[in-house]
């Protein structure tokens, strides 16, 4: 399935001093996503370098800048994601798992599977593989509340789980928690997505589970608690264990963000 989309994105932040800046927030090059044309500005800097991104997937950009900066970004991307019926995949056992996702079993910062294993068990013990990954995002949707500012960037999992609140960050690290918790690799992938509403920089999980075109092999596949982001028409920026591997702007050294804006339409 094909989907084009049009994206614009702009954003200001400033820094009292020279400050390390790390950015992540163009459209990820990958097979499944053809960039057709993309435009990049940004700030005057001492430094600007590019590197690679978790995973390979997407590239950071460091910045060493001072004063206020603007970053304005354009692109149109052409997604031509295979899709599958997630509740008809298989789970591969952790053993036959290959390297590029035995990271994404273990706990992380905001994702402490462990400590949810009785609780998937309990609740979800009749279900495996894509079945249960449905059922953990169904879960999630069913009881969770879309809350902006119910959470902050400490809120981890556990939070999230007693409040039942907070925002696609929040529900993308509940639905990455349980799925490792049920011995399913899932990482965090921020994106863009047209249905996403207020627009911002979306995040989603992906899991990792049996691919019924090529034995003993894996597929990643995209999974949004909150409803809004459907995987014909996600746009991927980047992934990680969790937020803290993909935020779009992170500061070694204080930095005041002041605001951004984006537009994404289908073509």
């Amino acid at each position: 399935m094909r989907m084009a989309l049009t994206i614009a994105t702009r954003f200001a932040f400033s820094a009292d001093k020279p400050t390390d800046v790390l950015l992540q927030f163009e459209a990820a090059s990958l097979p499944e996503q053809a960039i057709r044309n993309t435009s990049t500005t940004l700030p005057d800097a001492e430094h600007c370098a590019r590197i690679p991104a978790e995973d390979d997937i997407g590239e950071r950009i460091w910045l060493r800048v001072a004063g206020q900066c603007e970053v304005q970004y354009e692109a149109s991307v052409e997604v031509r994601r295979q899709l599958a019926d997630l509740s008809e995949l298989d789970t591969l056992p952790p053993h036959h798992l290959p390297g590029e996702a035995v990271r994404y079993l273990l706990d992380s910062r905001y994702c402490p599977a462990d400590r949810f294993q009785p609780f998937v068990e309990a609740e979800f013990g009749s279900t495996s593989g894509g079945a249960r990954v449905a059922a953990l995002r169904d879960w999630i949707e069913d009881r969770f509340t879309y809350t902006p500012g119910a959470s902050g960037p400490d809120t981890g999992a556990v939070e999230s789980f007693v409040s039942r609140q907070g925002v696609c960050r929040d529900y993308a690290h509940m639905l990455v928690t349980l799925a490792r918790a049920s011995a399913i690799p899932a990482r965090y992938v921020s994106c863009f997505a047209p249905g996403v509403t207020p627009q911002d920089f979306h995040a989603v999980a992906e899991v990792f589970l049996a691919d019924p075109e090529i034995e003993d092999g894996g597929t990643w596949q995209i999974v949004d608690a909150t409803g809004m982001a459907l995987a014909a028409e996600t746009v991927k920026i980047g992934v990680g264990r969790d937020a803290a591997d993909v935020s779009f702007l992170t500061s070694f050294g204080a930095c005041n963000f002041i605001s951004s804006e984006i537009d994404i339409r289908k073509e």
